[in-house]
């Protein structure tokens, strides 16, 4: 029985996998059982931030892996440690808690928010908004934060307690304001599941002065855009926006489960003893590889991801069979005049690895893609795009 017999034999069949399975990998280039080698444009949706079999990452989860590989919460581990006081000394966040994914830091991210509001404004004050064509994980409460309706089919009822406002319209989050009691404001800079959609800078700005009037914690999701994938270490940086809360995964930890929920100043102490927990949030291992990635996230290799950023909008941009190029940084939304399917089908014919977001091409490419890769990798997308609109 081949792995892909097997596969579709015993594993759930939530994925449609593309007919290619991945053996090795390193740096951008992932090899298939076939031997064929691809510069991969995606990076497991944006997990391996430094590309697959990086030395330093590797050094260091070994390095773990031979003293201990897991401990309880019940004790203290050096590598939790660390890279809690780093993300916190890079952010100016106070406290953070672990977990393992990206929906996990946003459930964190909720209950901070709402037992923050509770405490504070009464225990009516529970609802949560989030923006129509969000994504912000598929537990149950992360659903009803997702702000797309054909998420929510089937699995109804949903945890009550969200509404979500149109995009960009600051009248709209304004009236909202205005009409319920909000406990907490949650958004994405760059809407990815959604079509790599990025929101305005004045958006952003006013959404940020409006939660600090009123008191409402302001929760940023930074699990796809955060990071380093910007071109700054999250995406809010790139704006006038100072969240109270932040809630990253993915790149965080190069290729291993983590998330991680950033609180601020106003809800550090929010979350006591007994309010959450995770059996493997924390877990040594997977810190050890985050605090890897975050200590090389420098301003420095972050202005390269910047140039590599430009030179994708530049070459893409107007490009024939190219409607539009969307996006910040290293995450970037290509829409083709053919459908999006069609050419990423065509593009791995041709030895480049691309994801889709709704119409959209989506490039997550490791933020330390040489230019030879990534040049090879753009080119191809605009040939193919050119020749099947």
């Amino acid at each position: 029985m081949s792995i892909m017999d097997m596969d579709k034999a015993y594993v759930a069949g939530t994925y449609k996998r593309f007919p290619v399975e991945i053996v090795s990998g390193k740096g951008s280039h992932a090899v298939d059982s076939q031997g064929k080698t691809y510069v991969d444009m995606g990076s497991g949706i944006g997990v391996t931030a430094f590309g697959y079999g990086d030395e330093a990452w590797k050094a260091a989860v070994c390095a773990q892996l031979d003293k201990v590989q897991h401990t309880s919460n019940l004790y203290y581990n050096e590598p939790c440690a660390r890279l809690a006081k780093l993300l916190c000394e890079k952010t100016g966040m106070k406290k953070v808690f672990f977990s393992n994914s990206g929906a996990e830091a946003n459930e964190c991210a909720i209950k901070a928010a709402r037992k923050y509001s509770a405490e504070k404004k009464g225990a009516d004050c529970y609802t949560i908004v989030t923006l129509q064509n969000s994504f912000h994980g598929r537990t149950l409460t992360t659903l009803a934060a997702t702000g797309q309706d054909h998420f929510h089919q089937l699995y109804q009822p949903l945890t009550p307690g969200f509404v979500h406002v149109p995009a960009n319209d600051i009248q709209a989050l304004k009236d909202c304001v205005a009409k319920v009691k909000v406990a907490g404001i949650l958004m994405e800079v760059v809407q990815g599941e959604g079509g790599v959609l990025p929101l305005t800078a004045e958006y952003l700005a006013a959404a940020n002065k409006l939660a600090h009037e009123q008191d409402i914690p302001l929760m940023m999701d930074e699990v796809q855009i955060g990071n380093g994938r910007s071109g700054k270490l999250y995406g809010y940086m790139n704006f006038d926006v100072q969240p109270d809360i932040v809630s990253t995964a993915k790149g965080l930890g190069g290729g291993l489960p983590i998330g991680a929920c950033l609180l601020g100043e106003k809800v550090q102490n929010v979350l006591g003893f007994g309010d959450h927990g995770s059996t493997y949030g924390g877990n040594p291992v997977c810190c050890a590889g985050g605090v890897s990635i975050i200590g090389r996230l420098t301003d420095d290799f972050l202005a390269e991801v910047q140039k590599k950023s430009a030179y994708v909008f530049q070459t893409l941009t107007g490009a024939p069979g190219i409607e539009s190029v969307t996006g910040l940084g290293l995450m970037i939304g290509v829409k083709p005049v053919a459908p999006a399917a069609e050419v990423v089908k065509k593009c791995m014919e041709r030895g480049v690895l691309c994801l889709t977001a709704k119409n959209k091409v989506r490039l997550l490419p490791a933020l330390n893609i040489p230019m030879e890769d990534l040049k090879f990798a753009v080119e191809t997308i605009r040939a193919v795009a050119a020749e099947l609109a």
